[in-house]
């Protein structure tokens, strides 16, 4: 039986240097646990324009259901700027007072956060108190067994101290990437080095599991007093949209599935090089990197040629 993922927050058209793709983190974090193997779904929202329509039409493209994807009738649907670095990093301009700023939680998400095993949130989309409210509604019907993931994704101004604080009051698992943990650091006084760092704020927090990326110096994870470190996986990168998402989706099925955690950050590294190695978000993963997450721990080595791949 597939396990039950949850992605709550922003869905939105990227506008890219090449044109326009899906985009948004918890929409690209359902679309990967789609693709390996679970039975995923996005809770947002879209407007009432040709922007929203072709939204949903692409969702539907990508094998995503759209069932809890609510649509405004006033509000336009979410749009960002996208310019990239000469290291494919994206540079993000994000626009205001968009559909997904007024999730409202309808029945369909109730009754997808209650049979979640896992569920998956950022600070960007609780900007607004409408959608921050809806959010963290969701989150709290979640079972007390399930996963309960803060994907920090510190955009612009769009977060404060006190979000990512009462953020983490809610959840078991935090992913950040190294320089959300410097800015982490620098809130909550965390000391010592990067290790010490993230086993504060687990501590703190009282949470099961850390991850933090490290662009393409790879990856930490931290679990119940276990570490697991990976050097990366090196690929030729175009951009590094939806890397991230990637990683954390795959970390989640394998962490459900019961995986040890060397076996999790590797798979993990390897599906997130392979995106950096494609444009957008959403690219399709080759079949040996579709296999049904399971919990025999079993992996199928995938080698990618070219430089360490950029993961956020």
């Amino acid at each position: 039986m597939s396990f039950k993922l949850v992605g709550l927050g922003e869905v939105l058209w990227d506008l890219l240097p090449a044109g326009r793709q899906l985009g948004g983190a918890p929409a690209n974090f359902t679309y990967h646990a789609r693709a390996l193997g679970a039975d995923a779904r996005i809770v947002s929202r879209v407007g009432r324009d040709a922007n929203g329509r072709e939204l949903l039409e692409q969702l539907g493209r990508l094998g995503v259901p759209t069932d809890c994807v609510e649509v405004d009738a006033e509000l336009p649907t979410g749009t960002v700027g996208v310019e990239l670095a000469a290291d494919g990093q994206p540079q993000y301009r994000i626009h205001e007072n968009v559909a997904w700023d007024a999730i409202a939680g309808e029945a369909a998400a109730w009754a997808a956060v209650k049979q979640a095993d896992a569920v998956c949130f950022g600070t960007l989309a609780q900007r607004s108190q409408t959608s921050r409210k809806s959010i963290r509604t969701l989150v709290e019907l979640t079972s007390p067994t399930a996963l309960r993931i803060l994907d920090a994704n510190l955009r612009q101004n769009y977060f404060s101290p006190a979000l990512v604080e009462e953020s983490l009051a809610l959840v078991n698992v935090l992913k950040v990437n190294d320089a959300e943990l410097s800015q982490l650091a620098a809130m909550f006084r965390l000391r010592g080095d990067v290790r010490e760092q993230i086993a504060e704020i687990a501590g703190r927090f009282h949470l099961q599991l850390v991850a933090c990326t490290r662009g393409g110096q790879g990856s930490l994870l931290f679990s119940k007093g276990r570490w697991s470190e990976h050097s990366g996986t090196a690929t030729t990168v175009v951009d590094t949209i939806g890397a991230g998402d990637s990683f954390t989706a795959a970390m989640l099925l394998g962490y459900l599935a019961g995986w040890d955690l060397d076996s999790i950050n590797n798979r993990a590294n390897q599906i997130a090089a392979y995106v950096c190695s494609c444009a957008g978000g959403t690219p399709q993963l080759p079949a040996e990197m579709r296999e049904t997450f399971d919990s025999t721990g079993l992996l199928t080595t995938t080698k990618l040629g070219g430089r360490s791949a950029s993961v956020s």
